[in-house]
């Protein structure tokens, strides 16, 4: 495969990882949480890296995956003894991201592991960072990484649709009807995590939020069903890879950045021309009623 294949392969499997789970967190109202965790896990990537002194990607989904879970256990912690959920997201995201970042100054400054590499990525570099299998080159880690964490998604979402889909909409009906809502909650927290720590590489932690939830708030706005919007937001997220890499290579600025952007712009344009619930519509909608009930007059 071509360089830019392999980044446009890359950025796509971003977009498809990231839609995914994003939905869950638009229909929970959980999108900042998502924000809180890209961070946090720096704390865990640094922690795996001083733990086993290795930055293989095994010790750096352990890493992450735990401090992801304790972020959203602290979060939820503060939020149950009366704290605002907004104030208590702020709270621990600070505190957890800046133990991370004094811990990379202190211990993981000669790495490869720098604050700005973690927080803004560089998927240009992607193709170089291949992985080998008995002597064979298979392509690069991060596809493979982001492939493996997809699978994982995927059959996550697959074995636990229907109690993923109550407890988005109806957490109350998913208790009383016997579903562990407070696993599931963690179970999603699980995966926001890993899909995270899997994405530094390419597009950073800071426009993976980007990812997280602009494919998902978009697909939100074009269907009611959660099945469509899953598709949805995945085609989302690959139609913002793909063109975010052109539009990068004609104006010669960051990829990542611009496959970020545009996420942004596609949602703004669902935001404006969505058939159902998009401005324009509603604005024709309005006009009609209007005229009809003048013409009643």
């Amino acid at each position: 495969m071509s360089y830019e294949g392999w980044i446009i392969l890359t950025g796509s499997l971003v977009g498809i990882t990231c839609g995914l789970t994003g939905c869950f967190l638009i229909l929970r109202r959980m999108a900042m949480l998502a924000d809180a965790i890209s961070h946090t896990v720096l704390l865990g990537i640094v922690g795996a890296y001083l733990v086993s002194n290795s930055l293989d990607g095994i010790y750096m989904f352990a890493g992450a995956l735990v401090v992801g879970l304790l972020t959203a256990f602290f979060i939820q912690l503060l939020h149950s003894s009366g704290v605002q959920s907004d104030a208590a997201i702020g709270v621990v995201f600070t505190s957890l991201f800046a133990l991370g970042v004094i811990l990379v100054s202190l211990y993981a400054g000669r790495i490869h592991l720098d604050v700005d590499h973690a927080l803004m990525g560089e998927i240009a570099f992607v193709p170089w960072d291949t992985l080998t299998i008995a002597g064979i080159d298979v392509g690069p880690r991060a596809v493979w990484m982001l492939g493996a964490v997809l699978i994982i998604n995927l059959a996550i979402i697959l074995l636990f649709y229907k109690e993923l889909k109550i407890c988005s909409f109806d957490p109350e009906m998913a208790l009383a009807i016997g579903i562990p809502v407070m696993f599931m909650h963690y179970l999603l927290m699980g995966m926001l995590s890993i899909t995270t720590v899997a994405s530094f590489d390419s597009v950073g932690a800071i426009l993976v939020v980007a990812m997280l939830i602009a494919p998902g708030a978009s697909a939100y706005l074009l269907t009611d069903k959660l099945s469509i919007m899953l598709l949805l937001s995945a085609g989302i997220g690959v139609a913002s890879a793909v063109l975010g890499y052109y539009a990068a290579s004609l104006f010669n600025v960051s990829i990542s950045g611009m496959m970020a952007s545009m996420a942004g712009i596609l949602f703004i344009l669902t935001f404006f021309l969505s058939p159902k619930h998009g401005l324009v519509m509603k604005w024709f909608f309005r006009r009609s009623l209007s005229k009809e009930s003048n013409g009643l007059q």
